[in-house]
């Protein structure tokens, strides 16, 4: 049996980290603060159960309840009115956070067609990093027959990394499957 992913990053990975980085504090190594799910939901305006949906999907997926998230102003182009519920998001810490990070690079990403690898360059400039999804269906735990519609989702993982570099170092090492570019 494998050792648990937070396992492996406090045994193995923050050591190779903290001497490729030349830190001497272990405190000083780049960690996982949390993960954010998003699913940004524009049919809600037309379709209030597409809430109600995704809402679901996201309970089956991290095992935590979604709050919905409102819009913060007005657009008179896209039909929106302040205060509308446009979309749901899980933020997840611990445990859970260890737990759906190790679901998503061994068992999820595996599972999308045609994968060559994640983009290496979704970083923001202050080492978190956003990994876009274009189905629910790669989770083991949705049922396929349950789902109502398709649904792409975001994944981000924020980190305290100073430098996307060191943060992408960091996922490297816990087997995040960036694609080679060029």
């Amino acid at each position: 049996m494998s050792i648990p992913l937070k396992e492996r990053f406090f045994r193995e990975t923050m050591p190779v980290l903290a001497d490729t980085l030349g830190l001497k504090n272990v405190m000083q190594v780049p960690r996982i603060e949390k993960i954010v799910l998003n699913i940004g939901l524009g049919e809600a305006l037309d379709n209030p159960k597409a809430l109600d949906a995704a809402v679901q999907d996201l309970m089956v997926i991290t095992g935590q309840r979604p709050v919905i998230t409102r819009a913060r102003k007005s657009i008179a182009n896209f039909k929106l009115r302040e205060g509308r519920a446009i979309g749901v998001k899980v933020t997840l810490r611990g445990e859970k956070m260890w737990a759906f990070l190790d679901r998503l690079i061994n068992v999820a990403l595996p599972r999308v067609r045609d994968f060559r690898g994640v983009s290496p360059n979704s970083f923001d400039g202050r080492g978190n990093y956003t990994l876009g999804l274009r189905e629910q269906l790669i989770f083991p735990e949705i049922d396929y027959d349950k789902i109502d519609k398709v649904r792409g989702m975001e994944v981000t993982i924020v980190t305290t990394a100073e430098t996307d570099d060191q943060a992408r170092q960091m996922l490297q090492l816990l087997g995040m499957p960036f694609r080679k570019e060029g």
